[in-house]
């Protein structure tokens, strides 16, 4: 019974988390081009976003990443999994433990941004911002499947559809950016 409360705790703290990674990098973009602003605009819209941005960041992405490290694995420990995670009924398990570690460096290339924002410096253009908003959605799916889908994936579909997808993503962002220019 306690196992199914931790998953239940480890999902919702992953859902925030993942909300927070993708809101964040909307109010980096949006920070961005408000740069592009005249004043006294571009002076609200920034202390306006970087307050936005420290709120979401410090009160909401962080603590849920955190958490999602402190349940992800009290559930392996409670369910037996850390015994199978090298053997091969958990391969799927250390595969999605291997995005999942990816996603944290991810995420700590999000913290850079925001403090590079804080300071009021701007290294990435909006279309940046947009193709990086992505990646979080690239890291989602084959966290999801592999937690959902288990063993019954087949490898090499799995490998092709996440590179199809990425594909998708990546082509709609250019579609995006040549209707924002007319």
């Amino acid at each position: 019974m306690t196992a199914l409360y931790l998953k239940a705790l480890h999902i919702i703290f992953i859902v925030t988390w993942f909300s927070g990674m993708f809101y964040i990098v909307r109010l980096f973009i949006y920070n961005a081009e408000a740069q592009e602003k005249s004043e006294p605009e571009k002076s609200i819209l920034t202390n306006q976003f970087n307050l936005m941005i420290s709120r979401l960041w410090y009160g909401i992405t962080w603590p849920s990443a955190v958490l999602t490290l402190i349940f992800g694995p009290w559930l392996m420990i409670e369910s037996g999994w850390y015994n199978t995670v090298f053997a091969e009924p958990g391969k799927w398990l250390l595969i999605k433990l291997i995005f999942v570690t990816l996603l944290y460096v991810y995420h700590f290339t999000l913290q850079g941004i925001v403090s590079q924002q804080k300071k009021g410096r701007y290294k990435y253009s909006g279309q940046q911002l947009r193709i990086w908003n992505e990646v979080a959605t690239i890291f989602l799916i084959p966290i999801v499947m592999l937690a959902t889908v288990k063993d019954s994936m087949s490898w090499v579909w799995g490998f092709v559809g996440l590179i199809v997808f990425i594909i998708v993503i990546m082509s709609a962002i250019k579609i995006y950016k040549l209707l924002r220019k007319e």
